[in-house]
């Protein structure tokens, strides 16, 4: 008996040792976790901060002054450029090492490594997508121009004097969570980072789709359902601006490409997500007389946040504004000359070529009537827990094959199988330098020289500048396209399919000073269709961007609290343009007692998806059925993946063509109306809000339906954001949604001493133990804005400092 308990104190201990100190499925070896020196203790934050604290840093060159405001923002005062980014490293790395760390290795394809088998699919998608390959091009971009590669240079080597001055009680808590280390920062996760903003912002792929409605139900009704220009638009360039350029000659049309859709062979729901605002007024409607710019880039929301707010500040330099951690520089940002914004233009540069192979091989293809031989790229996947993977991805001459068989992954769903991807990410580019201009720009022509070097993502930049100009440019390198190239899936053995070159950059779309007073965006069409260029055929809806104009023609001397009043705007001009129509066609005597309830609701409504708006709830939803009750029935079929016509397609017919063919759902023997289906989806809504909430009130609210938070990068538990009582919607201004906003609100009042103001729905610090990781969220939900201290010298009194830094040479 003494033996075996002997044996079993012996035994135990060893177990729980093996045990506490593995990995159980998504937990982390405990022991770790839990170790008072080493674990998840050390990442409680203490609140009292060192002053006048120095480090020395192998690689600086002079001294380096660094004041955190008391948000936690760092003022950067450097005295040459090299400094200053290895400072912007450096202080970026100890706020969002792992955030920068996690993103790059998504992007890269290589988030298996973390966590084993179950990223293999996302890891597989990436790599064959292109991403490494186009970061690799990118690279080469920035390492060939002196000043970007002295950027990319000195940023590197500040994260990485932070990660060796990193001790393993201090990683990260993700690190500990998920078990694994920091490793040494590379330029080529600069580059990632960039990638993989293109790829949040191509907005996916539709030509898979519709090649499958054109083989489904040809041309006639491609062009009916699915026009070149929308029934509704007040475009980003106004109406009318003249094109002061020469253009060059727009590449033919294929014969076969107009065959296929003029009906002369035999045949055999794009949701609105990722948009943004920007707008930029002239004194002559402010009241300071000076421009005001705003912006508001809407991305899916996340804690850390997507943005790290920062001044920089060289000779030659001193900007203030939000980067993207993981790249020098700042995005989004102003100067005490100028003040600058983006949102996403949703330029056609992502194109699929059906590709003929020679053989299952794949070693060669068919293209300008001979074979010619592919290029591979081994794709090394490792895996944790398991043997690594190589994966073989063929390129032709347009790019890679993403999938010869379609795997159970859903990003692959508009992918078709056996085609070559042109993606403009691809390619060689430098976006760096553009901001590298911008940051130092301090006029018009600065701006304009600033917007030559940029190739992807395609942004519209918005502009002012204390010298009175205003402008907007839809900017991005755009292939030289004829009309409809790349709407559907192209013939990738004709070389008269290929991209002919690209749009001259002074001849994108732009305007100065226009008349009107103000230029703005909200992802709507770029310009009317006097263009002469082919830049895509479908863009964002255009309800924003209508009432964007409308508020902003009709305002006068703005000031700060009218920008920011008006970003805050939840008016639906969807809403006013349908709802009179759906509430005619109700049979109200057939409602029930909870259904009249909520028609009431609506008649009254003031069409603002204010946060206890029931009516907006019960709109939404209405809207939402009535959609599908449309659609639903003849884009949803089996095995043949489609998508739906736009809302705006959906706004028109509703509102001109109420016997459309489009409204009787064919699976059923009786014929439906547009009557039918406004009823059954108003009675849809209301059973769902009171079989999910209860009997129509207060829980009806429209806050309480959306569910608006910001979770965790990686979806830790705990690690996001309470659940927020706020209003918005994707069709207005405040266009948020549940997990998807305005990831930064800036407003900057120009005038001889700038005045910026902004928020993000975050904190500075990416640690959840820190005070700083969350500390903005509220201020963002209630929509104000901070004001944001542009520093003069490391010094300034005007700015409420905390602590302070100084970096010498080690």
């Amino acid at each position: 008996m003494n033996k075996i308990k002997a044996v079993f104190c012996i035994i135990v201990p060893i177990v729980l040792a093996v045990l506490l100190n593995t990995g159980l499925g998504p937990l982390p070896p405990l022991l770790k976790f839990l170790n008072p020196f080493m674990g998840f203790w050390q990442n409680a934050e203490n609140n009292h901060f060192s002053f006048n604290h120095t480090i020395k840093i192998k690689g600086a060159r002079e001294e380096i002054k660094i004041s955190f405001d008391d948000r936690m923002i760092p003022h950067i005062f450097a005295k040459n450029d090299h400094d200053l980014y290895l400072a912007q490293g450096y202080v970026t790395a100890m706020h969002r090492l792992w955030q920068m760390d996690f993103q790059t290795m998504y992007a890269a394809g290589r988030l298996s490594e973390i966590v084993g088998k179950k990223a293999i699919e996302v890891d597989r998608y990436q790599r064959r997508m292109g991403m490494v390959y186009g970061a690799e091009n990118t690279l080469k971009g920035m390492m060939a121009n002196p000043k970007s590669k002295e950027m990319v240079l000195a940023y590197t080597d500040g994260i990485n004097a932070y990660i060796q001055k990193l001790s393993k009680a201090n990683y990260p808590i993700e690190y500990k969570i998920l078990d694994y280390k920091p490793e040494p920062w590379t330029p080529i996760k600069c580059a990632l980072l960039l990638k993989q903003m293109s790829s949040v912002l191509a907005m996916g792929s539709d030509e898979f789709y519709m090649t499958n409605i054109l083989k489904k139900y040809g041309p006639d009704v491609v062009k009916n359902l699915f026009p070149d220009y929308p029934y509704k638009e007040d475009p980003i360039i106004p109406v009318g601006t003249p094109w002061d350029f020469n253009p060059l000659a727009i590449p033919k049309t294929p014969q076969s490409f107009i065959n296929a859709t003029t009906g002369d062979v035999k045949q055999t729901q794009k949701i609105d997500g990722i948009g943004s605002n920007n707008w930029a007024l002239s004194g002559s409607k402010t009241a300071s007389g000076y421009p005001i710019l705003a912006n508001d880039p809407h991305l899916d929301l996340t804690l850390p946040s997507i943005w790290y707010q920062i001044q920089l500040s060289a000779p030659g330099i001193n900007t203030y504004g939000v980067s993207l951690p993981g790249a020098p520089g700042i995005v989004i940002g102003f100067n005490k000359d100028i003040a600058w914004g983006v949102t996403n233009v949703a330029a056609d540069v992502l194109d699929f070529y059906q590709t003929k192979f020679k053989d299952s091989t794949h070693q060669q293809f068919w293209y300008n009537n001979k074979w010619n031989n592919t290029t591979t790229r081994f794709e090394k996947i490792k895996i944790r827990g398991a043997k690594d993977e190589v994966d073989t991805v063929y390129y032709t001459n347009q790019g890679p094959v993403v999938y010869f068989q379609k795997p159970d992954f859903a990003r692959a769903n508009n992918v078709p199988v056996g085609d070559a991807l042109r993606w403009i990410a691809h390619d060689e580019s430098d976006e760096l330098m553009t901001f590298y201009y911008l940051n130092r720009g301090k006029n018009y022509e600065d701006y304009r020289k600033a917007l030559t070097y940029y190739t992807a993502p395609a942004q519209n930049f918005a502009f002012a500048s204390v010298k009175g100009d205003i402008s907007i440019t839809p900017n991005g390198k755009f292939p030289l396209k004829w009309p409809d190239q790349g709407k559907f899936i192209l013939d990738g053995s004709d070389p008269a399919y290929d991209w002919h070159g690209f749009i001259p950059a002074d001849q994108n779309p732009t305007v100065k000073n226009p008349p009107r007073g103000f230029v703005s965006s909200a992802n709507q069409s770029s310009t009317d269709k006097t263009y002469p260029y082919f830049i895509n055929w479908e863009f964002g809806s255009y309800e924003r961007g209508k009432r964007i104009n409308d508020k902003l023609t009709a305002m006068k001397n703005a000031t700060l609290d009218s920008i920011r009043l008006m970003q805050g705007d939840s008016y639906s001009i969807l809403a006013q343009n349908i709802l009179p129509k759906l509430l005619s066609l109700v049979s109200i005597e057939k409602l029930n007692g909870t259904q009249k309830e909520a028609f009431d609701d609506l008649s009254k409504w003031n069409k603002r998806y204010n946060a206890d708006e029931i009516a907006a709830s019960v709109f939404e939803i209405w809207n939402q059925r009535l959609m599908y009750n449309i659609w639903n029935d003849d884009f949803t079929i089996a095995g043949i993946p489609m998508r739906y016509p736009s809302r705006d397609r959906t706004v028109e017919m509703i509102l001109n063509e109420p016997n459309s063919k489009w409204f009787d759902n064919v699976n059923t023997p009786q014929k439906e109306t547009l009557t039918d289906l406004v009823n059954e989806s108003l009675k849809y809504a209301c059973d769902s809000l009171e079989k999910r909430f209860g009997p129509i009130g207060k829980k009806w609210d429209w806050a309480n339906v959306k569910e608006t938070h910001v979770p965790h990068l990686a979806k830790i538990p705990g690690f996001g954001s309470k659940t927020l009582y706020i209003g918005g919607a994707k069709s207005t201004i405040d266009a948020i949604s549940e997990t998807n906003g305005p990831s930064w609100r800036m407003v900057v009042e120009l005038g001889k001493t700038p005045k910026g103001h902004g928020v993000f729905p975050g904190g500075q610090s990416g640690n959840p133990g820190s005070k700083f990781y969350d500390d903005m969220i509220d201020t963002w939900a209630n929509n104000q804005l901070y004001d944001l201290y542009l520093m003069k010298s490391a010094d300034d009194k005007s700015a409420k400092i905390i602590t302070k830094l100084t970096i010498l040479s080690k």
